[in-house]
């Protein structure tokens, strides 16, 4: 079997690559870098040029090939890397007759827990509080809540730092007792605080048990999450801006975290997550595999789910939330009682339908202005 061709594809703000082969068998991939998605589409195309008449089964040396071949590597590459990684993993489990997770190792379980990813803030407490009566009542058993800081800051007194934190553990305490126990909380700090305010914001939301604090600091200092993590009795998850195996290895030997967020669209690939994996279960550390983006994401996050011992929980996007995405592919993928059931096709277990980008146009998320602060400084994002 041969490659013999490589195209891309828009459908709201996500990428997809399509990867064809002389057999008639089509791998189906998707690239993480969703601010910079034409960039990303650039390089796939340039990487196509390299796949013509390679064997697709050749998945290793093909994602070897690509990470060393040039001087320089950055979220673009890494994104046209991981797409075309899952595709080349898509089109093996075809051609093989099995789902991917068979060639991964077999089955670890026959459903993935996930949780809810609430990105949303409205700054009314009751209004916040019946969202997430809301999603126990539609059968998840876990959700984010977004602790990123005020929506509309009144002269700086809802960023200082009392107020910041004690409207933020405010919240948390009310969607606790609105929920019960028998439902984990996910509070993603989104980056937002500096280590002071992590560490008392930490400190403060221990009573009500939340599952994670997700990037409660920038990931860029690996010592200052560490700092984190020793001073608080939160776990912490973090890892979703990282491109690189080497940053996960460097992470978890500084025991930085409790739980790794490698974005299987953005670190390599299906072949780069389970290493990811294999490294985790070596620090015991658990996994909390990011997904931001569209069905192809969240059926490539379901092979290595399947497929290893030490997961946490999946992330599910919010746009999965009531149906909207649903026409993107030829078969949505199921959920029942909190968790997604594992397709058994073979591949990656999803399509894209025929029509995805017409009843998606493109509508690339991001933009190059940045979060501003109440006195115009920058913040993270």
């Amino acid at each position: 079997m041969k490659i013999t061709d490589v195209t891309i594809q828009y459908a709201k703000h996500y990428l997809f690559c399509h990867i064809y082969t002389d057999e008639g068998i089509v791998g189906l991939g998707e690239a993480g870098n969703w601010g910079y998605l034409k960039a990303t589409a650039e390089t796939i195309l340039k990487f196509r040029e390299y796949l013509i008449g390679k064997d697709p089964f050749m998945i290793e040396d093909i994602n070897q090939n690509f990470y060393r071949s040039v001087y320089f590597r950055g979220s673009v590459i890494m994104a046209a890397i991981s797409a075309i990684d899952i595709a080349l993993w898509d089109i093996k489990g075809k051609a093989l007759g099995v789902p991917v997770y068979e060639l991964l190792g077999g089955k670890t379980r026959d459903k993935v827990r996930c949780y809810a990813s609430i990105m949303k803030h409205t700054g009314n407490l009751e209004e916040t509080v019946q969202e997430y009566v809301k999603l126990k009542e539609m059968g998840f058993t876990a959700a984010k809540i977004f602790c990123n800081g005020p929506v509309n800051s009144k002269d700086g007194r809802d960023e200082f730092f009392a107020n910041r934190i004690q409207e933020t553990v405010r919240t948390v305490k009310a969607v606790r007792e609105a929920v019960g126990w028998d439902f984990d909380l996910i509070l993603e700090v989104h980056r937002g605080m500096t280590l002071p305010e992590a560490v008392a914001f930490g400190r403060a939301v221990e009573p009500y048990l939340p599952y994670v604090i997700e990037d409660p600091v920038g990931p860029d200092n690996v010592d200052t999450m560490a700092e984190v993590a020793s001073k608080i009795g939160v776990p912490i998850s973090t890892g979703e801006r990282f491109y690189n195996l080497r940053e996960f290895e460097q992470l978890m030997a500084r025991h930085a975290c409790q739980y790794v967020r490698p974005d299987v669209c953005a670190v390599g690939g299906i072949t780069t997550a389970k290493k990811i994996a294999g490294l985790a279960e070596a620090h015991d550390v658990l996994l909390i595999p990011h997904n931001p983006l569209g069905p192809v994401s969240t059926a490539a996050c379901l092979q290595i789910c399947a497929s290893i011992p030490n997961l946490g929980i999946q992330e599910l996007p919010g746009f999965c939330l009531n149906g909207a995405e649903d026409a993107m592919v030829k078969e949505p993928l199921r959920f029942e009682n909190g968790c997604l059931l594992i397709p058994d096709k073979p591949g990656i277990g999803v399509e894209l339908a025929d029509d995805a980008e017409e009843r998606y146009p493109l509508n690339e998320r991001g933009s190059n202005a940045a979060k501003r602060a109440f006195d115009n400084s920058v913040k993270d994002w």
